[in-house]
């Protein structure tokens, strides 16, 4: 027994900083929707099969280990030579067998009712929003309101939305964990998926798919509202959002980073992405620019390498090169400002 205190002792500490380091806040089980309810009852149904696995393989091993260790009265025990039994191959070829058919069925179902209008919300009409992926931003068009805008999505609370999926540049993925799974856009083709929201909420989304250095920071944000200040969000923006032209939205599928954006008019009057046909408008050589305030990557590492020559230089000469600097800076952000209200300006 003594020998087995380090043992305890190291297994205690380690599951301590397994449960403190991990993540509490797991949104896929705690779905607010019907889309997403649906996912977590097939995920705790997975996770069910796979314990009763762990539990019976883990119980097994240590009653075969603890049965048939080596003990003083069996030293030079030799068992006799066995080939095998014909009930036991078929019982463990059968339980695995099993197990996969209880994990697959519920799946097809799922996957299948998935795409399609959730049960309890046949009777309402769905309404359709046009998502455009682009380096790095996400482009919300609404066909029915004739709006459009970036980086969020306004919908109604239990109401089935028909998002149609599509790219502008490379395959993304689009996913908002607390609505439903994720699913790919990628261009000149479209996908669907259907997202409900039981109440009126923010929801963080993203895209789960790597596509370059701008990838991390590509989220945006659903805002689920009632009814009513849907319709007012979709009158107010008639009458106050600017409308939305060629070159501007041209410009906005720049890879660049944008805040959020809101327009009059949808780009589907002039192009539709997942058509074959539509025009490609993916520019290899503007992929250096990084996009805040339209700097490239390459005047990003220019302006880190510099300070860093700057902080070192005022190290070791005192001040004088810090106040030229300064003043340098001031005349950098002037023009960032600049840059960022074009960006940023509804």
């Amino acid at each position: 027994m003594r020998s087995l205190k380090p043992l305890l002792i190291f297994l205690s500490l380690s599951l301590m900083l397994f449960l403190t380091g991990c993540e509490t806040n797991m949104v896929v089980f705690e779905p607010q929707g019907p889309v997403a309810r649906s996912i977590t009852d097939l995920i705790n149904w997975s996770l069910i099969w796979m314990l009763i696995v762990v539990v019976i393989v883990f119980a097994l091993f240590a009653y075969i280990i603890w049965k048939y260790r080596e003990k003083p009265e069996n030293m030079d025990y030799e068992p006799p030579e066995e080939h095998g039994s014909t009930l036991l191959e078929i019982i463990w070829t059968g339980i695995p067998i099993l197990i996969v058919i209880a994990l697959t069925i519920p799946t097809v179902k799922t996957l299948y009712a998935l795409e399609e209008v959730p049960e309890t919300l046949e009777e309402k009409d769905p309404i359709t929003i046009h998502v455009t992926a682009a380096d790095w931003k996400w482009i919300f068009s609404y066909p029915e309101e004739g709006i459009e805008t970036v980086n969020y999505v306004n919908i109604p609370e239990d109401t089935p939305v028909l998002f149609k999926l599509t790219s502008a540049s490379t395959m993304q993925s689009f996913w908002v964990p607390a609505l439903g799974g994720q699913k790919y856009a990628m261009a000149k083709m479209e996908t669907e998926l259907f997202l409900v929201a039981d109440n009126p909420g923010s929801y963080m989304g993203k895209n789960s798919n790597f596509n370059g250095r701008g990838y991390a920071e590509m989220e945006f944000e659903v805002l689920a509202q009632t009814q009513s200040d849907y319709d007012e969000w979709v009158e107010e923006v008639k009458d106050t959002a600017p409308k939305l032209t060629e070159d501007k939205y041209e410009e906005l599928l720049k890879p660049t980073h944008l805040g959020r954006m809101t327009f009059n008019d949808t780009h589907l009057a002039w192009v539709n992405h997942a058509d074959m046909d539509s025009k490609t408008y993916t520019n290899p050589e503007l992929y250096r620019y990084h996009g805040y305030q339209g700097k490239t990557f390459e005047e990003e590492d220019n302006y880190k390498n510099e300070n860093n020559e700057n902080e070192s230089d005022h190290d070791e000469h005192g001040h004088e090169h810090g106040d030229e600097d300064h003043s340098g800076h001031g005349e950098h952000d002037d023009e960032e400002d600049s840059d960022g209200g074009e960006h940023h300006g509804h």
